[in-house]
């Protein structure tokens, strides 16, 4: 029996000791944690979420024979249809669900066939039989349930840990028979926590001097040192910015160019002044409706302004109006409240308990802007759409110095602003902008936390209020479930912007809601949770995994060893620049053109407005940061499309990672890595030293760590067979160091540079050169 449920668990794909899974254990049917307990939260909800909710779940709308199994009441009371109840707490066998479950009837058993949910495994009816005889207790959605701060538990290795993560994740380690890695070596541990707060690897320097400090400090040394770079704020902001749908033009056909850069500099000089996560939020929600608002108080709304923009002619504003605080919903729930509440847009949600008129009335925060659906054409576009922030010089020698202008020109930033008038706010019937239903007015989400409008105005600074509310569930678990996305590649919750029913359990509760209670606790401070994270054993882990762990544990669920993945698109950019020499490291400022295939924006243009052909950058704008790269939203960057960036014409949570021969061809093609590896080899050629010595600054420089003998040999030999090559071919070695518009270094040798600008390429197009481990 335990044979057979085991080869089922693993057959679906599910990881046994993690999911909803049972299994006999001295004849004890038991939950998925291990308790004798069946837990509804974490053990029958996701169940029922899969196959019943659907025709049984929170939309009214859908739900079939009068029945509705996600609240108790439901599920307990008469049926409509038939005798008996759904649910006999205590009684399986009198239980309807439960007959209808392990009914071999196909006019009779539950889930259908016609719905093609899929029969549950036996697994899954064992859990539903112990759950109704252990009295079927309903448990409100745990996402929806303020978070407490658990004890630190305690654990039999008490070496291990070195802060209060440790303690949590070694306990989960235990309990599956697991031990944690030895602590990687000091070079991988550096090019890690290097590329993970700043988004650059270490410099050589940065190298030599953590390699040669012996002292027990040396690692937290380098982490507050990165943490006090401005690259932090950069590299901090490049999530965000997927969060908040940033580009550089307005979408749709014309695609016109938009200044929105300011927001961006406001972004990163706010994660590098380590502004409180509490503030930072209530500034993008209503930093303009704060008493006196400052003009950075009311840039910080440019959040809510980054949606798509249409200038086509024959629009209907109103449809557009409402499409754009649609937008804005979206963004707030899925991005701050890691909710997928766009559902109820049409009708209730069909699993979580957000009716359509809770999802209207959230929309009705965004309803009272001064925004328009229509402002013209793109032959009369303008920078920013009204309501619009206008920044001076003087704004920028003052209030707004993080903002990097390069030029006195005045700049203007799309921005919220707030009607004198309430606009009403219709449910609109299937969604459609012209269908009004009943008008409702503003309050915030009931099934999260109550909106108390004797104490919040019905307005989006009282929305600001209750969402940073330290009683709130949602917020502090989002954002640092987001945070641990961004270092171990994926969150406690892996279904970062869904915590709703269909979204995935947390692999670890009583972190998740340790992290966040103390996060609150802590004045909401970044800076700190980050820090935590990095300095933990769990993070500084040996990504060397035995097979046995990877037998037991294939997706690191368990953490049982250090993350490895491939960095991130802007970072493979800015590596290659950084190592290179080439990184321009101005912070802020408009995006650049830098190279780019011919022909792609005219292409897939209107032909229309000053984007219509792709204008490339020159001089020191070729080399800025991947970050500050142009994004027209009907054509994103190909490189960094490529490498699964964000096409940021919607908020997105978590980016996919694939792995496709297209991404080969870029790192050995692509005029960026070319030059780079032009100008390195060049720069090394000239230097004294021998050919083993230049071969070993460039392996250290770029993949940050010693090459071993048998890597040194294996390019000491690539090297000479190319030397060989181009002093038969002088031409050819000229024209392979001719890519790229950087000065050439006059009194180079061009067959040992280019040489070695081969041998460097080869570097660069290294599995490990482009990838944190």
């Amino acid at each position: 029996m335990k044979k057979q449920i085991f080869f089922l668990v693993t057959f679906l794909g599910i990881t046994a000791t993690l999911v909803v899974s049972c299994f006999q254990k001295n004849g004890t049917l038991q939950s998925k944690s291990g308790n004798e307990t069946v837990s509804y939260n974490f053990d029958i909800r996701p169940i029922l979420s899969d196959k019943c909710y659907a025709c049984h779940g929170p939309d009214a709308k859908k739900r079939e024979a009068g029945l509705r199994l996600d609240i108790a009441d439901g599920a307990y009371a008469k049926l409509k249809e038939g005798k008996g109840v759904a649910i006999f707490p205590g009684k399986p066998e009198q239980s309807e669900v439960y007959k209808r479950i392990t009914s071999v009837d196909p006019s009779y058993q539950m889930p259908t066939p016609e719905s093609h949910l899929g029969l549950l495994n036996e697994s899954e009816i064992g859990l539903v039989r112990k759950w109704i005889e252990q009295g079927a207790k309903y448990e409100k959605h745990w996402a929806f349930t303020a978070p407490v701060l658990p004890a630190v538990p305690e654990v039999s290795n008490t070496e291990w840990p070195k802060n209060e993560i440790d303690h949590f994740v070694l306990q989960k380690m235990e309990g599956a028979g697991l031990s944690p890695n030895e602590e990687a070596g000091k070079s991988h541990l550096l090019k890690r926590v290097a590329l993970d707060l700043t988004g650059l690897p270490p410099t050589l320097e940065m190298q030599k001097k953590f390699e040669t400090d012996g002292s027990e400090k040396a690692y937290g040394k380098v982490v507050d040192e990165l943490l006090g770079q401005k690259t932090y704020g950069e590299k901090m902001a490049v999530y965000w910015l997927d969060v908040a749908r940033y580009a550089d033009s307005y979408g749709y056909q014309d695609d016109e160019v938009r200044t929105q850069w300011p927001w961006r500099d406001w972004l990163i000089n706010a994660f590098n002044k380590n502004m409180p996560y509490d503030k930072f939020l209530t500034l993008q929600i209503a930093g303009d409706m704060l008493k006196n608002a400052n003009k950075e108080q009311i840039l910080a709304t440019a959040f809510f302004r980054n949606h798509k923009y249409t200038e086509e002619g024959g629009v209907i504003p109103e449809e557009y109006r409402v499409e754009y605080n649609i937008d804005k919903t979206k963004t707030f729930s899925t991005g701050v409240l890691g909710l997928t509440v766009e559902c109820a847009q049409c009708h209730d949600h069909k699993y979580d308990p957000i009716s359509q008129e809770d999802y209207y009335r959230l929309f009705a925060f965004f309803n009272n802007s001064k925004e328009v659906g229509y402002e013209g054409t793109v032959f009369d576009s303008k920078p920013a759409k009204k309501p619009t922030l206008t920044i001076s010089d003087e704004d920028a020698r003052t209030l707004l110095s993080f903002i990097n202008r390069p030029d006195t020109s005045r700049l203007m930033v799309s921005v919220l602003g707030e009607r004198d008038t309430l606009r009403p706010t219709y449910i609109l019937n299937r969604g459609v902008y012209d269908a009004p239903g009943k008008v409702v007015t503003a309050s915030a989400l009931p099934s999260v936390m109550k909106f108390d409008t004797a104490k919040l105005p019905q307005n989006r600074l009282g929305l600001a209020k209750w969402t940073t509310s330290k009683s709130n569930p949602l917020t502090a678990r989002v954002f640092v479930n987001q945070v641990w996305q961004e270092f171990f590649g994926r969150g406690i919750v892996k279904s970062t912007g869904d915590f709703g029913m269909q979204g995935e359990l947390p692999s670890n509760p009583a972190l998740l809601d340790w992290l966040a209670v103390d996060f609150m606790n802590h004045d909401w401070d970044i800076k700190r949770l980050v820090k935590q994270i990095v300095t933990s054993a769990t993070y500084r882990q040996s990504a060397k995994i035995s097979d046995e762990k990877r037998k037991a544990d294939p997706d690191n669920i368990f953490l049982s060893h250090g993350p490895r993945y491939r960095i991130p698109a802007e970072m493979i950019r800015d590596m290659v620049l950084s190592t290179s020499g080439l990184l321009n490291l101005k912070t802020g400022g408009p995006s650049v053109k830098p190279y780019q295939p011919k022909g792609l924006w005219e292409a897939a243009t209107s032909g229309r407005g000053s984007l219509k052909s792709y204008q490339q950058d020159k001089g020191e704008a070729l080399y800025r940061r991947g970050m500050y790269t142009f994004i027209k939203l009907t054509v994103p960057p190909p490189s960094m499309i490529i490498f699964d960036a964000s096409n940021r014409d919607h908020c997105e949570i978590k980016r996919s990672k694939t792995n496709t021969p297209l991404q080969a061809l870029v790192m050995l093609n692509d005029p960026t890595v070319l030059e780079a590896s032009r100008v390195l080899a060049e720069r090394i050629s000239l230097k004294s030293t021998n050919t083993e010595s230049k071969i070993k600054e460039s392996f250290q420089r770029i993949v940050c760590r010693a090459p071993t003998e048998k890597e040194l040999k294996l390019l000491t030999d690539y090297y000479n067979s190319e030397i060989s090559m181009f002093a038969k071919d002088k031409k050819q070695a000229s024209k392979v160091l001719s890519i790229g518009e950087y000065p050439r270094e006059a009194k180079v040798n061009e067959v040992q540079a280019a040489a070695l600008m081969r041998l460097i390429n080869t570097l660069y197009n290294m599995e490990e050169t482009i990838t944190k481990s």
